[in-house]
């Protein structure tokens, strides 16, 4: 099944959307959204570093998933009410320490009832970070009795 883009789904959609929660504390930003594809960018902040001063793969992480995520919100099938993350996977190849990570999320499957994203994590100069899996479900309404 090909992904379909919602039509109500935008950059500015997503911003609002993450005001006043983990995505809008972290500063992340939908840069592009198209047929099982979004892109999204993240400022390095000092406090995304580990004690060790390189980029903690939380923050790598909540790039990567909040990618996968608004994807999914994007391309839920009509009708589906939400979805829930229920497996994620990240291979770290690389960091940086400042300036802007950006992520590629892709669509490897957009089923009814399951999604499956990839996200790709860059740094300066299309540097891989890191490869990062994320399986959703799609959750629809619960049928009134």
């Amino acid at each position: 099944m090909a992904a379909k883009l919602r039509p109500e789904a935008s950059p500015e959609d997503f911003s609002r959307r993450a005001e006043g929660f983990l995505p809008g504390w972290f500063g992340l930003k939908v840069t592009a959204i198209t047929p099982g594809r979004l892109d999204m960018e993240m400022p390095i902040r000092r406090e995304m570093l580990a004690p060790n001063g390189f980029l903690h793969a939380a923050s790598v992480i909540a790039l990567a998933d909040t990618a996968a995520g608004f994807a999914t919100i994007a391309h839920l099938p009509d009708g589906a009410e939400s979805f829930t993350t229920i497996e994620l996977k990240t291979n770290f190849f690389s960091t940086q320490r400042e300036g802007t990570i950006r992520c590629v999320a892709t669509a490897a499957h957009a089923g009814r009832n399951t999604q499956v994203w990839d996200a790709e994590v860059f740094g300066d100069g299309d540097r891989r970070i890191a490869l990062f899996r994320c399986t959703q479900m799609v959750l629809w309404p619960k049928p009134q009795v």
